[in-house]
């Protein structure tokens, strides 16, 4: 019998890696040691909250909520001190998320209406990017980068689904069924992604490329993550969820079409000629059933919802910066590039 690829659909651990400051190291030593995080209270208070030391002391701490780490207990999960660190991590994290949207838009119709029009100009688009111009190496940064979130892609979403109610919930359970395979193993969104990834070279083992992910990337992925493990954060969860959903088409048919120009592969292509359709269908869904549900049942969360659509658009256009920015020049966006043969 042939044993399972490694990939999302078999049981790795992903291996613990290099901190990157005070409060990444302490969570690190941590966990290898078993005991409390040491750190200094003022590194919590005054991290900075878009740097890669706290990006990646969040998602170390959000991990054992997930696969968990190799070598770590599973009880860690809860264990105190780590999560008193966590909280005051996630209070600077969501203070400057809060800063930054100060002025973002209330209202879900408000916040939902400009992403729901095609933008003439598509030059700052990365999906264009990656259509009309860009390269191999530039496709594999890319899903190396991206697979800390598509190969747990739905997993924080499902969080929210025992804290819905009615048509929101039988909307969520909906599209979360198409999202896991519809009873097909094979189907798994992850596990598309995964063959994505072999298709381009890449390991689609959890957690490979997390060394290789600067903060920007990270904080993506940490935002699904605190807002799946708070039930007070909802509706900001389902806001995040609906952005998704919203934005995913359009995208997904311009990388489907960048990785049949480079000639990544069946697979490479499929991953994202799938979403085309899937997420065309659960955008409706999502708008009319999840959030217009939610509403209906609990309507003072509409400016929750609003919060999580600007706070991922936030994120992914400080993420599209950075790779742009670096790819401009020349370089690399990993922390760590990849082998270009």
């Amino acid at each position: 019998m042939t044993p399972p690829r490694p990939g999302p659909t078999t049981a790795v651990r992903p291996r613990l890696v290099d901190g990157r400051g005070e409060l990444s190291d302490a969570v690190l030593r941590a966990l290898r040691s078993g005991g409390p995080p040491q750190y200094t209270p003022a590194a919590a208070l005054k991290a900075a909250p878009w740097g890669e030391d706290l990006q990646l002391a969040l998602y170390l701490l959000y991990e054992p909520h997930y696969r968990g780490f190799d070598g770590v207990d599973d009880a860690r999960e809860w264990d105190p001190d780590l999560l008193r660190l966590r909280q005051a991590l996630e209070a600077r994290f969501l203070h400057a998320l809060r800063s930054e949207l100060s002025h973002a838009p209330r209202s879900v119709e408000e916040a939902f209406a400009p992403l729901l029009v095609e933008p003439l100009d598509l030059s700052g688009s990365l999906s264009h990017h990656l259509e009309t111009a860009g390269e191999l190496w530039q496709l594999r940064e890319y899903a190396a980068l991206r697979s800390l979130y598509h190969l747990k892609e739905a997993d924080p979403h499902a969080w929210v689904i025992p804290r819905l109610t009615g048509r929101a919930k039988a909307a969520m359970v909906a599209i979360e069924y198409d999202e896991f395979g519809a009873g097909h193993a094979d189907r798994i969104h992850a596990r598309l992604f995964a063959d994505l990834m072999a298709d381009l070279g890449l390991d689609p083992t959890y957690g490979r490329y997390l060394d290789h992910a600067p903060a920007p990337l990270l904080a993506t992925v940490n935002l699904m993550s605190l807002f799946g493990l708070h039930r007070a954060l909802r509706g900001a969860l389902v806001g995040h969820f609906a952005c998704v959903e919203v934005t995913s088409s359009p995208g997904s048919r311009r990388l489907a079409k960048a990785m049949r120009r480079c000639g990544a592969g069946a697979a490479a292509e499929h991953f994202y000629a799938e979403h085309v359709e899937a997420d065309a269908v659960h955008e409706q869904v999502v708008r009319h059933e999840v959030i217009g549900g939610l509403l209906a049942d609990e309507p003072n969360l509409e400016c929750d919802i609003a919060f999580g659509c600007a706070a991922t658009v936030l994120l992914e256009d400080r993420l599209a910066h950075h790779i742009r920015v670096a790819w401009d020049r020349g370089h690399s966006a990993l922390r760590t590039p990849l082998p270009r043969g």
